[in-house]
């Protein structure tokens, strides 16, 4: 796995130079369709025998990159593969922060395979690794963060995507003392952001996708962290889903090592606009400048990268 670590960085910053004529451009089809082709021509190219169980969804309702789909030139190792193109479709549109290219690889059967349906979830850093419960009381949950990460309650910062179904949590969490950070898009980046210590983030929770939960599960068990989550199917037809994906009890909750089993883990992301831990993507004169992260499990290191792109390598 280790020596995929170089191949799939170039399969996000493609991506996010593919974005990049889109920034602000309110082209939301046109920009994920960019993103989508780029990535995977570049995954086309790599010496994997690779199975996307994470994906733009289902072979009728996307031409590439579907759940299902095989990429790769089908010979070396067998991957199950993750994919966000463009993670914060909105925000690279509309030229705000928060957009970014994702990917996360591991052997194959490791990845759940997650329906895109909504999933409860909660992330924390190594410090708090098997403290968490996401079936015990939250204020229970947040006591033993403190008590972990050496913290009065007061000093911990919580990140909750801003939205009216979280609102519960954030007065939960606010009577409690500790602190909210509220974010509007891009939930893989915040939940990875835990396991940053220079962030000095305590605890991400809140409901999202389900494919972000998986993306996010693995960048936060490749920097020794710990995420649980429970699927919240709305309907029938969202609970037959999860069976036919092999989720045969779609309510129960699901431990670490059942979003991600195991630590030959790949996360890579690209910046597309800045965000927390990323700068966005550049032009400049002759040259594209990618800043992305990358993360293998088995080594819990994190590399920044910085590479310069020559413009004439993406001429079409």
């Amino acid at each position: 796995m280790r020596s995929l670590l170089l191949d799939l960085l170039k399969v996000t910053e493609s991506a996010a130079i593919a974005a990049l004529p889109w920034i602000g451009s309110g082209d939301k089809m046109a920009a994920d369709g960019a993103g989508t082709n780029a990535m995977r021509e570049a995954l086309n190219r790599l010496r994997i025998n690779g199975t996307v169980v994470i994906g733009e969804g289902e072979i009728d309702e996307a031409p590439m990159l579907y759940i299902g789909e095989k990429v790769g030139t089908g010979k070396g190792l067998e991957v199950d593969i993750a994919v966000d193109p463009i993670e914060g479709t909105n925000p690279t549109v509309n030229g705000q922060s928060n957009a970014s290219t994702v990917i996360a690889v591991a052997p194959k059967g490791t990845l759940l395979h997650a329906p895109d349906m909504y999933m409860e979830k909660m992330a924390v850093g190594p410090k708090a690794k098997g403290k968490i419960d996401i079936e015990a009381p939250l204020l229970d949950n947040i006591h033993a963060v403190a008590k972990a990460n050496g913290k009065d309650i007061r000093e911990l910062t919580i990140l909750i995507q801003d939205r009216p179904r979280h609102q519960s949590y954030i007065d939960l969490i606010r009577r409690s003392g500790a602190k909210v950070h509220l974010f509007n898009d891009g939930d893989v980046t915040y939940t990875a952001a835990t396991c940053i210590e220079s962030l000095n983030i305590d605890m991400f929770l809140g409901i999202g996708g389900a494919p972000e939960g998986v993306l996010g599960a693995v960048a936060v068990r490749s920097l020794g962290g710990d995420m649980q989550a429970k699927l919240l199917p709305f309907d029938e037809e969202e609970l037959n889903r999860c069976m036919d994906m092999g989720i045969l009890n779609p309510t129960k909750p699901l431990r670490h090592e059942q979003l991600i089993g195991s630590d030959e883990c790949i996360f890579a992301a690209t910046g597309i606009t800045d965000n927390l831990y990323l700068n966005g993507i550049k032009k400049e004169s002759n040259q594209y400048v990618t800043h992305s992260i990358l993360i293998y499990g088995k080594e819990q290191r994190v590399r920044y990268v910085e590479s310069l792109h020559p413009v004439f390598e993406f001429a079409r």
